[in-house]
């Protein structure tokens, strides 16, 4: 368990992919906010402090590199750490993410202790 709760944004178009990311999140004792997509995401965000974002990259109406350039133009989440949960995992779209403002990746099938090692790097 966590000592200090930590705020984490998830964004996935996937309903079983978000429940199943939250419930990690939460074991682990920290607050989710839960978002269908980048547009939705960025509503959300408007109100909340946010210590992580954990992002799909295929998502419709807006994709997951084109949410972290919106997010990362803003200068309240300019340094909020970025951490992509995708199935691509080819290297040019990494650099994609990374070149777009994503600090780590997860490629999907995950284990829930391998998403919260890569949360527990981000957020202390």
């Amino acid at each position: 368990m966590n000592s200090v709760a930590k705020t984490i944004l998830i964004v996935d178009d996937s309903a079983a992919i978000r429940q199943l990311v939250s419930f990690a999140i939460e074991y682990a004792g920290h607050t989710v906010i839960a978002a269908s997509g980048g547009k939705d995401a960025l509503t959300k965000l408007d109100n909340a402090r946010i210590d992580l974002v954990i992002s799909d990259v295929n998502m419709p109406e807006m994709d997951g590199i084109e949410f972290i350039k919106r997010l990362r133009a803003t200068a309240k989440h300019r340094f909020t750490p970025i951490v992509m949960l995708t199935t691509e995992a080819q290297q040019a779209k990494k650099q994609e993410g990374r070149a777009a403002g994503a600090s780590g990746w997860i490629v999907k099938p995950f284990k829930p202790e391998q998403l919260l090692n890569v949360i527990n790097k981000f957020v202390k």
